[in-house]
């Protein structure tokens, strides 16, 4: 990997234990960069993320933020949050994410402007507010967090796969405006991965078991595994490297 010392970062949904976020804003850390973490969890949550990134030896300045990005204005106070605490936003992830699991036919609107809110208008709306700062430094690196259900379906995950089929065009159209600007702009799509949010309260060996038939390595992915490709993308990733979708799911979609 290349190193991130002096680089400046945002890692939004950065609170949750043993969530995706939290796992890139560590390995973030680890490689040297300075970081704002931002997510609408407690004070104790950040605090907790915080901890665990600043102690990576190493890193940068870690700072926080408590920002409902699925609010109007959420988006824009965190780009301004990074001008007054860095100066500088040299990679903005954006993995902040909620769902709704209701069958269609169900969904309330008030569960979907949810779920458009964050998947949705906080990445690009954050995307948009942070380029005046990419362009004044001559570029910068742009990360969405898709997932493997932007490109198939699954029971009651109707919205929740419409907003993320929806970052993975967006990156392309992000990517194919500002690449000449030295903006690159990626994505990555997750396959089922072993976090709070998706084992509920069974165990990693029961989902293994659920989804075997769909995963050629017989297991789910881990948390670190993403952030492992954040950071490439990030840092080593190489320029040619544009508007590419990088779907890392055990093979989930492959047959």
């Amino acid at each position: 990997m290349a190193s991130l010392v002096g680089k400046y970062a945002i890692v939004t949904g950065a609170s949750s234990t043993g969530g995706i976020g939290r796992a890139i804003a560590r390995r973030l850390a680890e490689e040297g960069a300075s970081i704002l973490l931002v997510a609408e969890g407690s004070p104790a949550q950040l605090e907790e993320a915080r901890a665990l990134c600043a102690a990576c030896p190493g890193a940068g300045r870690v700072e926080v933020a408590q920002i409902d990005l699925g609010l109007r204005d959420g988006p824009d106070e965190m780009i301004a949050t990074a001008q007054r605490l860095f100066g500088r936003v040299d990679v903005l992830v954006n993995n902040a994410a909620t769902r709704a699991s209701v069958p269609f036919g169900e969904y309330t609107r008030d569960q979907f402007d949810r779920v458009v809110s964050v998947n949705l208008a906080a990445p690009f709306f954050a995307s948009q507010a942070v380029l005046p700062m990419m362009r004044r430094q001559g570029g910068g690196r742009i990360i969405h967090i898709a997932s493997q259900l932007g490109h198939v379906t699954y029971q009651s995950r109707a919205l929740y796969g419409l907003t993320k089929a929806a970052i993975i065009h967006l990156t392309k159209s992000m990517a194919y405006e500002l690449g000449r600007e030295g903006i690159l702009v990626n994505a990555i799509s997750p396959g089922p991965i072993a976090t709070p949010a998706v084992l509920g309260d069974r165990p990693a060996a029961d989902l293994n078991a659920r989804f075997a038939h769909y995963l050629p390595g017989g297991r789910m992915g881990t948390p670190e595994e993403i952030a492992e490709l954040a950071v490439f993308l990030a840092s080593a990733a190489p320029a040619f490297l544009q508007g590419q979708d990088i779907v890392i799911d055990g093979g989930y979609i492959i047959h």
